[in-house]
């Protein structure tokens, strides 16, 4: 580190801490803790969200990999303006109106009993697990690569950061950190963005002529994979969209908005940020192949995940170079402590306070409850990070999305919109897009390599359309009569008014607590 880094570095992690001190003296309660109280506005919220894609990963690793490949692959970036377009159509207001700290609260408004908020609790905790050790593990990583430092002692300190925000500041702290990261962000992305620009005569299109003539036509024609492979690329596609409507971290930020018209607003505000952002990375990319060369990004690291890095100091000098890399670091942080708030209400609000001790749990051991969770949930992500060093975490991160396409999505849109789904179905349906997700991964070429025994790495084409497909069948097989039939069609209307309506949201509490 030289002393711009550490200069900008000690800058942003105490702005960091300041946030967190001041979010910890207004968090008094589990609300705070959980959904920042329903505080943020829409616009806040919608940069908080483009916070988990707006991300060091899309910044290093995407423009690393177009740097070094071309435009193929770039299209995996697509998916996240297209998802958030079906989060506003389709789950934004209804996940307001209905939720209150996690997803099982959604399940719960229509669904009696403890079984179904204990098996979407146990989900949140496999798909938020798999996601944070991957991205622990990436993390400790990257931060070796920018600042040099050992991997343990990276993992050491991410986890006491992460630790600190989300115990003390919960999720306004997290949300506000959020909101500058991406700030930061999208100021660096803007200034490469028009640095790059500035060699090629201010035109976006003299970048990729410049790629063309120097790399060929590979270079800006995205590849095309057919067979097996191609249903692989298109499965990954699919379940990334779809993933994201079921990624707990995620969709628990729509709580964290006072309506349904702001929870509207966050999603557009985040469509458009991630747009502008997206649009800016194949020029940031192409211009670090162009201005510092593609033999130089591989002998720094072969995957070309220092190539941002390297072309802020080449077009900016150390300064640039020193920003980049400390907001890469405060955007690790961030999405891991929205990770966390979602493992940590999982164990708190769902298993402990609801499915234990059925709702008999006052608000101040909520709280303790809530920050016992976050401690222990940022130590098993720094063990498994520690015990994670030397595998492949990759196919994590993917399995992590199949999952929530697989079995979160379908539970959550049968329950919000059609009137015959039953509990029983719910079970039944994720269960079988866990367990069908998560075998086809474990057998595929990603854990298996050569040995596999299925082709394909990316199951969402397959487990997604099975997981519907089970949840409809049971539903359809064991309906409800009767009585009981009458009782779920007048709990389905009731739940179509709130999900359409909010009428009786500042009551959710107490329906909640119920169930």
């Amino acid at each position: 580190m030289n002393i711009y880094s550490a200069i900008i570095f000690s800058v942003l992690v105490g702005l960091t801490l300041v946030i967190t001190y001041v979010a910890a003296r207004r968090g008094t309660s589990a609300a705070d803790h959980f959904v920042a109280d329903g505080q943020l506005t829409g616009k806040q919220n919608g940069l908080a969200i483009a916070g988990d894609y707006v991300s060091a990963a899309s910044f290093l690793g995407v423009t690393g990999a177009i740097a070094l490949s071309g435009f193929s692959g770039f299209y995996l970036a697509v998916f996240v303006p297209v998802a958030y377009v079906l989060a506003l159509l389709l789950v934004a207001e209804p996940l307001r109106n209905l939720g209150r700290f996690t997803l099982a609260d959604v399940l719960a408004t229509r669904f009696d009993g403890r079984s179904v908020r204990a098996v979407m609790a146990g989900s949140t905790l496999i798909i938020s697990t798999l996601y944070l050790v991957a991205q622990f593990v990436g993390a400790a990583l990257l931060v070796r690569l920018l600042f040099g430092i050992d991997y343990t002692v990276a993992v050491l300190v991410i986890g006491g950061l992460t630790t600190v925000y989300t115990m003390l500041g919960g999720m306004l702290a997290t949300s506000w950190i959020q909101i500058v990261k991406t700030t930061l962000m999208l100021a660096c992305a803007v200034t490469l963005f028009v640095l790059v620009l500035v060699r090629y005569g201010g035109n976006p299109l003299g970048v990729f002529q410049a790629a063309f003539e120097t790399f060929g036509e590979e270079a800006v024609a995205p590849g095309r994979e057919s067979g097996l492979a191609g249903f692989d690329q298109l499965s990954q596609v699919f379940g990334l969209v779809l993933g994201v409507l079921g990624l707990p971290h995620v969709m628990i930020r729509f709580f964290t908005v006072p309506d349904a018209r702001a929870a509207r607003s966050s999603a557009i505000t985040a469509i458009w940020v991630f747009t502008a952002f997206y649009l800016m990375i194949p020029v940031i990319g192409y211009g670090a192949s162009l201005i510092v060369g593609r033999d130089a990004i591989t002998a720094q690291n072969p995957a070309g995940n220092l190539a941002v890095a390297q072309l802020a100091e080449t077009v900016g000098g150390g300064a640039l170079l020193a920003l980049v890399s400390a907001v890469a670091f405060v955007t690790i942080l961030a999405v891991l402590s929205g990770l966390v708030i979602a493992a940590s209400g999982a164990i708190a609000h769902d298993l402990y306070a609801q499915v234990i001790k059925r709702g008999s749990v006052g608000p101040r051991a909520q709280l303790v409850s809530a920050r016992i969770a976050t401690l222990a949930t940022c130590t098993v992500g720094v063990l498994l990070a520690l015990a994670a060093v030397d595998q492949n975490v990759a196919f994590l991160a993917s399995l992590a999305f199949a999952v929530a396409a697989s079995a979160n999505l379908p539970a959550l849109l049968l329950t919000i919109y059609w009137r015959r789904m039953t509990a029983r179905a719910v079970l039944w349906g994720m269960a079988v897009g866990l367990v069908s997700s998560m075998g086809i991964i474990l057998l595929s070429p990603a854990v298996l390599g050569s040995s596999a025994v299925v082709g394909f790495s990316n199951p969402a084409l397959v487990t997604v359309p099975l997981s519907l497909l089970v949840s409809i069948a049971v539903a359809l097989a064991a309906p409800a009569r009767g009585a009981a039939a009458e009782r779920d069609r007048a709990v389905f209307r009731m739940l179509r008014t709130k999900a359409v309506t909010g009428r009786g949201v500042e009551d959710e509490g107490q329906a909640v607590g119920t169930r």
